[in-house]
């Protein structure tokens, strides 16, 4: 297992205030003392209030920090009240950015606003985190591959550099509700977007993450996904010890 890159992604959604830094410094002291000899890339996505102050406090080399979004903006900066542009999280200390989380998508994100922000954020180089996942009607209908067609192929241009792109697979119906999809599904699931990627974008080592409900306590399940690459992790990251006892069910 240590062969390989392993991402934990963690996405604060609108949770944090300056003084929970704590947390992420008792991950970096966790990291930088234990498990050296696995690859392993960790993103905190704080809410936007925090993301500069976080990034601007941490001293660790091994936690990096993203964007929860970006605004659909071609400027990197301009009169556009309320808007942040990718130009703007990048200069404020993130590597990477979520776009097309399904509670953005529930807020307004369609598939034409998807695409500009992913072409925006791709142009100023910062690492795409791009969540895609169906519903739970959609799945009790078996219509999931369906979906996941849909939202790659209308959000996705060809000429894009896929290096910096990481999918994020998120069955909506698995976020925040404690249900988690059995190995055999999340398998055929997993398959499909890698050849998917690889013969519609030529995308050979796509680079995959799971996230929904993700926990200390299913890690070692989750971790038997072929082709998996990671994991978006939500309300489980916000606490360090719940974090590292995922990182750490995981290597062991």
């Amino acid at each position: 297992m240590s062969s390989k890159t392993t991402f934990f992604i963690a996405n604060w959604k609108m949770n944090g205030l300056p003084k929970n830094y704590k947390e992420i410094n008792k991950v970096g002291a966790f990291l930088s003392d234990k498990y050296k000899q696995f690859k392993k890339i960790i993103v905190y996505c704080p809410p936007m209030s925090l993301l500069t102050y976080f990034s601007k406090k941490n001293t660790s080399k091994l936690l990096n920090f993203g964007a929860q979004d970006i605004s659909v903006t071609q400027l990197d900066f301009g009169p556009q009240t309320g808007s942040v542009s990718p130009k703007m999280v990048k200069l404020g200390g993130a590597k990477f950015v979520l776009i097309g989380h399904s509670e953005k998508r529930a807020k307004g994100d369609n598939f034409d606003t998807i695409k500009k922000k992913i072409i925006s954020a791709n142009k100023t180089n910062l690492k795409i985190i791009f969540c895609i996942g169906e519903s739970l009607q959609d799945y009790k209908k078996n219509n999931a591959i369906n979906i996941l067609k849909k939202q790659l192929s209308k959000s996705l241009v060809k000429n894009l550099n896929f290096n910096n792109l990481i999918f994020a697979y998120e069955p909506i119906w698995s976020i925040g509700t404690g249900l988690v999809p059995n190995e055999k599904y999340l398998n055929k699931i997993f398959s499909f977007l890698k050849q998917y990627l690889k013969d519609n974008y030529k995308i050979n080592t796509a680079k995959i993450l799971y996230g929904g409900s993700v926990s200390a306590d299913n890690i070692n399940n989750l971790k038997l996904i072929s082709n998996c690459s990671g994991f978006l992790v939500g309300g489980a990251s916000l606490k360090a010890k719940n974090f590292i006892e995922i990182i750490r069910n995981y290597y062991t």
